[in-house]
């Protein structure tokens, strides 16, 4: 993307040629991958001649003034149906824009469409019932992973230069990870989610997909900062996450968990991971392996506030319209409200605890470094039920993402290495509370030392 901006403020393209290639690429593409619902191809190319009409002119709105974006269909646009992936939705125009679009808009990006995801943004596969089953780019036979899937292919094949997710158990990390593509979800409340049909209003994050990480703190510098129409928004300083990204990690005290975050991983993705370890050490950073508190505790304290806050927002949904839900995200909907009074607050207060313990820990080191996923993309047809295949894709590729949602902690994936069949792994990183300059710095570092994120799919 930055790539791209530069080369419109140096007039070796425009606006309209860049919106006109990706319009191809989708069109080339999309029929077989299934990463957009919507297209709005005329707006964006008139928007895209405006563009070029204001740097003609002198008129520069920032680093995504004419860059052709996509939002994952949660991003209210105005005019436009946000359908969060459901058939209830499927109607669903909306009135305003969202806190993000409105960003983007603002500092002249140019909007291609709204993209796939997993229904209601519930899973991990983004197999979808009501829209289509998108596909991973290095293997169609493979989930792109979800529920930002749409995004995620849509940057991975260049379809756009970047793409909102939101992440509620890992929905940009993971789909980031299985398509070889960069993907961050900030600290809580860092970026708005005013204007984004919600999951789990207490774990839910915006973040942008990308192919570098310098595209990611582009991005975050757009598009955070404290919103107060949104009471989940925090009035924290945003920092400059640009000027230091190159100053290297030497000294950077890096954490590598012994408990959790390597249990049942593929041998592939582990020596992976261990390998990038090997790379940052190399690079001055200090790596120990120790273990994190309460780890035993993360999956069954993440499962019932998930499912308790998605069982709220959607209570009309089941009880009016129960035939318009996939099965499995109808499950899990279904699963919250068997959850007690007595059980919500243990994990509520459990995930205070995590959170407090954790964040000491960060006040000794700088970065937790895990794998992103304990497997690379999994098969879309594996002889089990749409519903069992997505339970145990959910169990799975959650298990190593949700624990900074449930914590609350910036993190983010990058590539870090392909199986022997070509799949990418990603390596995840995180960091302490609004730390996102400092989690950049060490991602930045690994890429620069590292030529995974320039493979792309065909």
């Amino acid at each position: 993307m930055h790539e791209a901006a530069a080369s419109l403020r140096a007039r070796r393209t425009s606006s309209v040629e860049l919106t006109h290639a990706c319009i191809a690429r989708i069109e080339a593409l999309d029929a077989s991958l299934v990463a957009f619902i919507t297209h709005t191809f005329e707006s964006a190319l008139a928007d895209a001649k405006r563009a070029d009409d204001e740097l003609a002119r002198g008129v520069d709105r920032g680093p995504f003034h004419g860059i052709p974006v996509a939002l994952k269909d949660l991003y209210d646009a105005a005019g436009i149906a946000t359908t969060a992936g459901s058939r209830i939705f499927a109607g669903n125009i909306a009135k305003t824009d969202s806190a993000v679009t409105a960003r983007l808009r603002g500092g002249g990006a140019v909007l291609l469409g709204k993209t796939n995801l997993h229904e209601w943004a519930f899973g991990v596969t983004n197999q979808n019932p009501h829209f289509g089953n998108a596909r991973n780019p290095w293997d169609t036979t493979r989930i792109p992973g979800g529920s930002s899937g749409g995004s995620a292919i849509a940057v991975a094949t260049g379809m756009c230069f970047l793409s909102p997710g939101s992440d509620t158990g890992g929905s940009i990390r993971i789909p980031a990870a299985l398509c070889g593509i960069a993907g961050l979800k900030p600290t809580y409340g860092r970026i708005s989610l005013r204007g984004v049909t919600p999951l789990a209003w207490s774990l839910d994050h915006a973040g942008p997909l990308a192919r570098t990480v310098t595209d990611l703190a582009i991005a975050l510098t757009q598009l955070a900062g404290h919103d107060a129409a949104d009471p989940g928004s925090a009035d924290e300083p945003v920092d400059d996450y640009l000027t230091h990204l190159d100053d290297g990690v030497v000294g950077l005290r890096i954490l590598v968990p012994s408990e959790h975050f390597f249990d049942e991983v593929d041998p592939e993705v582990d020596a992976a991971t261990r390998a990038a370890a090997k790379v940052l050490a190399g690079l001055g950073a200090v790596v120990e392996e120790r273990a994190l508190p309460q780890s035993a505790l993360l999956r069954e304290t993440q499962r019932a506030i998930i499912s308790t806050d998605a069982a709220a927002y959607h209570r009309e949904h089941m009880r009016d319209r129960p035939g318009d839900f996939g099965p499995y995200v109808l499950e899990r909907m279904k699963a919250g409200e068997a959850v007690t009074g007595p059980d919500l607050a243990t994990a509520r207060r459990r995930q205070a605890e995590i959170r407090r313990a954790w964040t000491e820990v960060l006040d000794r080191f700088d970065v937790i470094l895990t794998p992103t996923t304990p497997a690379p993309a999994l098969p879309r047809e594996d002889g089990r039920t749409a519903g069992e295949r997505d339970a145990a894709s959910a169990r799975l590729l959650t298990s190593y993402t949700s624990p900074f949602n449930l914590t609350g902690l910036p993190a983010l994936s990058i590539p870090c290495g392909f199986t022997r069949v070509g799949l990418p792994i990603g390596l995840q990183l995180a960091a302490g509370p609004w730390r996102e300059a400092v989690l950049l710095r060490a991602a930045r570092a690994y890429e620069r030392a590292t030529e995974w994120h320039r493979r792309h799919p065909d």
